[in-house]
């Protein structure tokens, strides 16, 4: 049913769930195919700058949270690309999702910043208003 599905993944409990219903999704595809985007806002890099330092070790970090769902995928001997981008997660995981033409984006319901979920309005939720694809937020 989709080819090629959409995950946005920061390595919350969310983003693993998520994980799991992206590799549903694409199991009725033929030769499906997954990319990820995880996405660094600017707090979250300068933190990461101050308390690492170096930018080998934060490279390391980052694709530490991404491991679980890496496994998932090669587990299921998915075909999937983890791309890293920088920016508001909102707006950055929009762009990407409508620059690639993806049959699917799948999204938990909530990340790694429970603040700004209460705060300023959910990633998921500005992300499923202005995809051009179908969206599945996962709880």
């Amino acid at each position: 049913m989709y080819q090629k599905v959409l995950l946005a993944a920061d390595g919350s409990d969310h983003s693993l769930r998520s994980a799991d219903h992206a590799i549903a999704l694409a199991n009725k595809g033929d030769r499906p195919h997954i990319d990820v985007i995880y996405v660094v806002d600017g707090d979250k890099s300068k933190t990461d700058v101050l308390h690492y330092g170096n930018t080998n070790l934060i490279h390391s970090k980052r694709k530490e949270k991404l491991a679980p769902v890496e496994e998932k995928l090669k587990e299921h001997n998915f075909s999937y690309k983890v791309h890293v981008k920088h920016g508001e997660p909102g707006p950055t995981i929009v762009k990407f999702a409508n620059d690639g033409d993806y049959d699917c984006l799948v999204v938990g319901s909530r990340g790694l910043n429970q603040l700004q979920t209460m705060v300023l309005g959910s990633v998921s939720h500005k992300v499923a208003k202005r995809v051009q694809c179908p969206v599945m937020i996962v709880k």
